[in-house]
This record gives structure tokens, C-alpha cells and sequence, in this order.
């Protein structure tokens, strides 16, 4: 039987598991998927002697990402691009790695809205890390020729212009309710709205209300900017989305099927975010 697994530190939370493994029952593989916690300095050592292991591959998480771009032989044009691996599977006893986020993230939102047209489109995003170094490559690639990133340090959106070129801008205070009402698609990419965190301190009364709303946060599957949004009626986009459609590359790169996100997939993920979510 193969084996696939996601490691992270700490690693309970992950539905990695629940992804695959309906997948994995749907197509008929004769594989399962496990998680496992992986201490930080044990990681780079577990990626690079995969193919030595009863493991075919497997997906990272975080704080890992880093340490599998290191570990891996074999690296992509994204994942070098991004400095940064989520998917890691063997080609000839070579271990090689991949990063899916972006293409997650953008699978998702032309899924769900079709119409949205990336290349004439004005997009602001919330954060300058992982999540959005990712997410605005993949809007790139798209050719979205115009990104403002809104960020509390301009020197992680100077790494972001150094990397993406003059198509990525910093919105200072003084210009984001004009940048907000001029945009198409507004994106947090931050941790904020996480159970247990703070919302997004994010005053969006400007925003235009044509503008689709995304949150790269899943649980709690509302999260504040997007009840905010859907109050004021914009189109909102949240993050299980992305979460799913992320796992389907690594899947195909595994098995060599393809997988379908479908309606009791979503729902499936979604019960049970509600499930661990509540008292």
C-alpha cells in the first residue's frame, strides 16, 4: 500500500487527512493518507530521505515550507520563485517539490466567479508574507498588471516589488479609501480573523460594491471581513476554497488522477470545521 503524509509542527489541526483519504476511497487508490508532527530541526532530514521511506510524498505545512524548499533536490519555477515548498513527491528516486498555494487560491476564485477578468482587474492585498508572496504570483501569472498591498511594514512590500516588478504598489493610509474604491478584488492573506486571533482591523465603507471579498482564512468559514462584506452585498470568496483546491495537484503528482473538488467534498471539510469550532 502507498503512503502520503502532512507534516507541520503542530500538526492536529490539519485536514489534510480528510482531503485525501475521501479521495483516495473515491477513486479506489489503494494508498492512505496520514499526518504526522515533524519537529522544525528534524524536518529538512525527513524531506531529503523521502525516497528511502514508506513514503511516495507528502504535503507541508507550516513551519516547514522553508526548510522543504532547502531539503528537496528538484525545485519548480514557482517553489523557486516562492523560496518556499508545500508538496513534495519522487520522479526517478529524485525527491522534487512544488508550492500549490497560489494556484489554490486562484482556481478557486475563477471557479467561483468565472467573469472576473484578471488581467484588466485592480487588486488590493492584505498582508506580505507566505501567504501573499504565493497569492501574488499566481495573480501575476494571470497577467493582473495592477496589485496594492496594504501592509503594515513597506520593507516586506518592497521584497514583494523587488520580486514582482512595477505591477506591485504599497497603499499608504492616505490613499487606501481611494484605492478601495476603485478595486475589483480585495484579499486577506493574513492570519487575522483566525479563531483565537483578532479581526482584520480593516475599514472597508469605501470599498466599491462590485468588489469580490477573499479570505485565506477557513475557520471559522465567516470570518469577520467576510460577514462584513456580505452584509454591504459584495460578492465574498472564503478560504476553504482554496484549501481544497491546493491539495489537488499534489494528488495528481502522487496517484495520477486528477481529483474533483466537489460539492460533498466541500461540505464534508466544511462540517467539520463547524465541528471543531464549536463549544
Amino acid at each position: 500500500m502507498k503512503k502520503v503524509c502532512v507534516i507541520g509542527w503542530p500538526i492536529k489541526h490539519s485536514r489534510s487527512p480528510l482531503i485525501h483519504n475521501y479521495w483516495l476511497r473515491k477513486y479506489d487508490v489503494d494508498a492512505v493518507y496520514e499526518k504526522l508532527a515533524i519537529e522544525p530541526d528534524k524536518a529538512a532530514n525527513f524531506i531529503s530521505t523521502l525516497a528511502n521511506s514508506e513514503y511516495i510524498g507528502c504535503n507541508v505545512t507550516i513551519p516547514h515550507k522553508e526548510a522543504a524548499f532547502g531539503a528537496v533536490l528538484s525545485r519548480d519555477q514557482i517553489a523557486r520563485r516562492l523560496g518556499a515548498v508545500n508538496t513534495v513527491y519522487l520522479r526517478d528516486s529524485q525527491v522534487c517539490g512544488t508550492n500549490t498555494d497560489g494556484e489554490g487560491f486562484l482556481t478557486h476564485l475563477k471557479t467561483k466567479f468565472p467573469e472576473f477578468a484578471s488581467p484588466g482587474s485592480k487588486v488590493i492585498v492584505v498582508g506580505a508574507g507566505g501567504a501573499a508572496r504565493a497569492i501574488v504570483g499566481a495573480l501575476r501569472d494571470a497577467d493582473v498588471a495592477r496589485i496594492g498591498i496594504r501592509n503594515r511594514t513597506a520593507e516586506r512590500v518592497r521584497d514583494l516589488e523587488i520580486l514582482y516588478g512595477k505591477a506591485i504598489h504599497h497603499i499608504e493610509d492616505s490613499a487606501l479609501d481611494e484605492s478601495l474604491e476603485d478595486c475589483d478584488l480585495l484579499i486577506n492573506t493574513t492570519s487575522l480573523g483566525m479563531e483565537n486571533q483578532p479581526p482584520l482591523a480593516l475599514d472597508i465603507r469605501a470599498l466599491n460594491r462590485r468588489a469580490i471579498v477573499a479570505d485565506i482564512v477557513y475557520s471559522p468559514l465567516m470570518t469577520p471581513l467576510l460577514r462584513q462584506a456580505e452584509i454591504r452585498g459584495n460578492p465574498i470568496l472564503d478560504g476553504l476554497g482554496m484549501l481544497l483546491h491546493q491539495a489537488v495537484r499534489g494528488f495528481e503528482l502522487w496517484f495520477g488522477i486528477r481529483p474533483e473538488v466537489s460539492p460533498e467534498l466541500q461540505d464534508l471539510v466544511a462540517a467539520d470545521v463547524r465541528k471543531a469550532s464549536s463549544p
